[in-house]
């Protein structure tokens, strides 16, 4: 790995690095006034209804910062971001590293000389709702420092915008000749999200039960069966679905007028990553780069990232020349 890249991996990690060392530090210098068994998970009125030994903790609060750390520095060193987008990221993990580690950090201080009943579970340790805005604005303090850390350093310069597909480019097919093209739409972020989140609903199985774990473990799923979208062109149009049959995305050739390929920036042009809807235009966006750009009867636009877009955009082109032709 080059010199440059170990810095900025550095830089996207270091905010939870110290948020686990902090609270590893807490835990040892707070040990002795310690419950055998912490308060680690509380209701709406700030009374606990969970617990964790300290061993039990000190590994899940380990496994949280460096798993989530990990996904982070992959999603911003391996996605295509670039410039802006890029230091807003890396100041976004300041901003959840931050958070995280004052909510971990005020339980943990929470039990602080707490009683303990027969089991040495903790008693009378409580984690109020105004934690929750002091943790909101250490949030916002964490991700300003972030953001003037990434403006010292490098950052990726985002490549020229690819050129449109001559216009309108077309594929040449003999007449009674039937094509279609699909290529995957991949990213390195999407799988990884999906994991952090099954792995974070089964530690909520079991910290918390069934009602907590279902919500974070269906959206896991989901965003596992769509984490590698196919797009398909042919005669019915674009198609896009993922490994599960639902969701399926379809755009029907006869609302098609003509398509183009380009790069595409999701987070300045349609705010941000999956299915986006946008004054004028929609679209899958799945990562930073060349994508399908249809422009659609009335106007709007629709677009997808996908590898090889300039094939995808001209088969369209095809396709509706024989559709308008009668063929």
């Amino acid at each position: 790995m080059k010199r440059k890249n170990v810095g900025g991996a550095t830089l996207v990690a270091l905010p939870f690095l110290l948020a686990l060392v902090l609270d590893l530090a807490l835990l040892a210098a707070f040990r002795d006034r310690l419950p055998d068994r912490l308060a680690a998970h509380f209701g709406a009125d700030g009374r606990a209804d969970g617990y964790m030994g300290l061993t039990g903790y000190a590994v899940a609060d380990g496994l949280l910062f460096v798993v989530m750390g990990a996904l982070w520095t992959l999603m911003v060193m391996r996605g295509k971001f670039y410039g802006r987008t890029h230091r807003r990221l890396v100041a976004g993990g300041y901003a959840f590293a931050g958070f995280l580690g004052w909510i971990t950090a005020a339980v943990l201080l929470a039990n602080v000389d707490a009683g303990e009943n027969a089991r040495g579970d903790a008693q009378g340790a409580s984690f109020p709702v105004w934690q929750l805005a002091v943790a909101l604005g250490v949030a916002v303090l964490a991700g300003g420092l972030g953001l003037m850390l990434a403006a010292l350093a490098p950052v990726p310069e985002e490549p020229a915008a690819m050129p449109r597909a001559g216009g309108g480019a077309r594929i040449t097919l003999a007449d009674g000749e039937i094509a279609g093209w699909a290529r995957s739409a991949g990213s390195w972020w999407l799988p990884l999200i999906a994991l952090a989140c099954v792995a974070g609903g089964v530690v909520l199985l079991f910290v918390s039960g069934w009602v907590a774990a279902i919500p974070l473990l269906l959206l896991g799923v989901l965003l596992a069966g769509f984490a590698r979208p196919c797009v398909v062109v042919d005669r019915r149009g674009i198609t896009i679905s993922g490994m599960l049959p639902w969701p399926r995305l379809r755009v029907p050739l006869d609302r098609i007028e003509t398509a183009t390929s380009r790069h595409i920036n999701p987070l300045t042009e349609y705010g941000g990553w999956g299915y986006r809807i946008r004054p004028g235009r929609s679209g899958v966006m799945i990562r930073s780069g060349e994508g399908i750009v249809a422009t659609l009867v009335g106007g709007r636009d629709f677009a997808v990232t996908v590898d090889d877009s300039e094939t995808g955009a001209a088969l369209l082109n095809t396709l509706i020349d024989r559709r308008r032709a009668g063929h």
